[in-house]
Formats: structure tokens, C-alpha cells, sequence
């Protein structure tokens, strides 16, 4: 399983604007071949900073995805919004735990 990382920073009158796209295609990226996970967390400092954050079967599972149309239409449509060149980082677990209480 590896993890993806990528910070999305926008334009500020797009944030919205992404928002609603997101809404639109989350349950698709969520649902797509080895996709086993996906959340979307804002900067608590910079409302216009984005990071996704997934898990993946495997790197060819990731591959399939940012080569289907799905990833296509999205990154063609969210990619004029950005203030900075998106940033995108693959991992792979070394560690995974839960407190408890959690």
C-alpha cells in the first residue's frame, strides 16, 4: 500500500469554486479501482491551501487513476485556479497507530 500526499494551493476566488467540484467527484476518486482511502484537509492558517491525502493499492493502481478521464476533467478544470504549482509527494507506511481513545 503506498500513501499520496499533494498540496493543492488556489487562488482565493476559487476556493469555492473547488469546493463544488470536489463535492461532485470525491465519492468517484473514492470509489476507483485500489483506491482504499481519501480525505481532503484545509490549512487552518491559509483557507486557500489544500492537501489530499490517499491510500493506494499499489503504484500501478495510482498510475490507472491519474490516467483516467476522471483525474483528467478534474485536473484540467482545477489547474488554472491554483496560486502555485501543485506538490505531490508518494509514500509508503513505516508506522500506522491509534491512541485508544480515539
Amino acid at each position: 500500500m503506498i500513501v499520496r500526499i499533494v498540496k493543492l494551493e488556489f487562488k482565493g476566488e476559487h476556493v469555492a469554486d473547488f469546493f463544488q467540484v470536489f463535492e461532485s467527484i470525491k465519492l468517484k476518486v473514492v470509489n476507483f479501482p485500489g483506491c482504499k482511502s481519501m480525505q481532503l484537509l484545509q490549512s487552518k492558517e491559509d483557507p486557500s491551501i489544500f492537501f489530499t491525502y490517499s491510500h493506494w493499492e499499489d503504484e500501478n493502481a495510482l498510475e490507472a487513476y491519474r490516467l483516467s478521464e476522471t483525474f483528467q476533467g478534474l485536473w484540467s478544470t482545477i489547474k488554472p485556479w491554483f496560486a502555485q504549482r501543485a506538490t505531490a509527494w508518494t509514500l509508503s507506511s513505516q508506522f500506522s497507530g491509534k491512541n485508544e481513545s480515539f
